[in-house]
C-alpha cells in the first residue's frame, strides 16, 4: 500500500531540465526564475552552444530544454511576440505531455505578470479552468482509490485460486470424497475465507487512503460496501474456477496471474477504457475490477449515491453468480 501510494503518481515533480539562455535581458532571467524556482522541474545544467542539446536529452539528464532566443527580451520590450523553444524528451509520451503543460502553466503566468507590469492590455478572453471533485488534482486522489480494488484483486485472487489446487496436489483434496459434505457445501467452506481476507484488507486500505493519504471520503460507506462485496464475490469465484482447473499450485498461480494482469490493464487503473479499441472496451465487460474502480472513486471523491451506481452493481453480480456456479460444477465433476 505504501509503495503504491507513493510510487505510482501522475504528477511531476523535480524533473531534471537544462537553460540554454542567448539573451542577456531581464525577462529572460525572470522566465528562467519560475522555471527553476518549480516544484516540477530542477535545473541540472546551461547551455551554451545549440550542439549541446543532444548531450541532455539523448542521455536522459533532462526531460526538457528550454532555449531562450537572443531577441527575447528585445521583442517583449518593443511589444512584439516573443518566442521561447521547449525541446522535450518524447520517448515516454506520457511524462512529456505532463512536462508540457506544466511549461505552458508557468509561461501563462508570466505573460500575465508581463502584461500587468507592463501595462499591456490582456488578452479578451481568458480560459478559468476549476477541477471539481479534486480542486488541486492531486493525482494521489485517483492512485490511492484504485488501489483498493487492485490490492484486493491480487491478493483473494491468489489465496483462492491456490486453496484447492494446493490440496489436490497434497492428496488431501480425496479426503473430502469420503465427507457428508455436499459440493456446494465445500465451495462454501472454500469462498468464505477469500471473502473474509478481502473484507478485512480492503477495510484496511481504506482506512490507509483516508487517514493516511488523506483522501477525501465524501460519499455513503454502505454504498461501497456493497460494491466490496460484489467484487469480492466475483474475484472469489474467479479464483475458485481457476482453483478448480488447476491440478498443482504451480498452475493455480499461473492461472491466477494469467487473470490479473489482464484485469489490471483492462480495468482503467491507470489508463482510461474510452481510449482503448472497442474490442478491448468489449472484453472490459468481463472484468469485475473495471466496475468497483468506478465505484469506489464515485463515492470516495463525488459521493454518489448507490442508487445511481445501478449499471456498476448488477455486472459485479452477475460475474461473481456465474464464476460461483461454473467453480460448484467443476468441483462436482471432480468429487463423482
Amino acid at each position: 500500500m505504501l509503495v503504491f501510494g507513493y510510487a505510482a503518481t501522475f504528477d511531476l515533480n523535480r524533473a531534471p531540465i537544462a537553460i540554454y539562455n542567448e539573451d542577456t535581458g531581464s525577462a529572460s532571467r525572470e522566465l528562467i526564475a519560475r522555471f527553476a524556482g518549480a516544484r516540477a522541474f530542477r535545473v541540472v545544467g546551461r547551455i551554451a552552444r545549440q550542439s549541446d542539446i543532444a548531450e541532455f536529452i539523448n542521455p536522459k539528464k533532462a526531460l526538457l530544454v528550454l532555449h531562450v532566443g537572443r531577441e527575447f527580451s528585445r521583442d517583449l520590450s518593443n511589444r512584439r511576440p516573443a518566442s521561447v523553444q521547449l525541446v522535450i524528451d518524447g520517448r515516454n509520451s506520457n511524462t512529456a505531455l505532463i512536462a508540457l503543460n506544466y511549461a505552458q502553466t508557468i509561461l501563462a503566468d508570466f505573460n500575465r505578470r508581463w502584461a500587468e507590469q507592463q501595462h499591456l492590455p490582456l488578452p479578451a478572453t481568458r480560459l478559468d479552468i476549476r477541477a471539481w471533485f479534486n480542486p488541486n488534482l492531486t493525482s494521489r486522489w485517483f492512485i490511492v482509490p484504485g488501489i483498493v480494488g487492485l490490492l484486493t484483486l491480487v491478493v483473494t485472487t491468489l489465496v483462492t485460486a491456490l486453496s484447492v489446487a494446493r490440496e489436490r496436489e497434497q492428496g488431501t483434496f480425496d479426503q473430502l470424497l469420503v465427507t457428508p459434505f455436499t459440493p456446494l457445501e465445500i465451495l462454501v467452506g472454500k469462498a468464505l475465507p477469500g471473502v473474509l481476507i478481502g473484507l478485512v484488507e480492503s477495510t484496511f486500505i481504506l482506512l490507509m487512503a483516508v487517514y493516511w493519504f488523506s483522501v477525501p471520503f465524501v460519499g455513503e460507506v454502505f454504498a461501497l460496501y456493497l460494491g466490496i462485496v460484489l467484487f469480492v464475490t466475483a474475484t472469489v469465484g474467479t479464483g475458485l474456477m481457476i482453483s478448480s482447473l488447476a491440478a498443482t499450485q504451480q498452475q493455480g498461480l499461473l492461472g491466477a496471474f494469467l487473470f490479473i494482469v489482464p484485469s489490471i490493464i483492462l480495468s482503467g487503473f491507470a489508463t482510461p477504457i474510452a481510449n482503448m479499441p472497442e474490442v478491448m472496451q468489449t472484453f472490459t465487460l468481463l472484468n469485475p475490477l473495471r466496475y468497483f474502480l468506478v465505484i469506489v472513486r464515485s463515492v470516495m471523491l463525488e459521493g454518489i449515491p448507490m442508487s445511481l451506481l445501478l449499471d456498476q452493481y448488477w455486472p459485479m453480480a452477475l460475474i461473481g453468480l456465474a464464476t460461483l456456479f461454473l467453480a460448484a460444477w467443476m468441483f462436482r465433476r471432480r468429487l463423482y
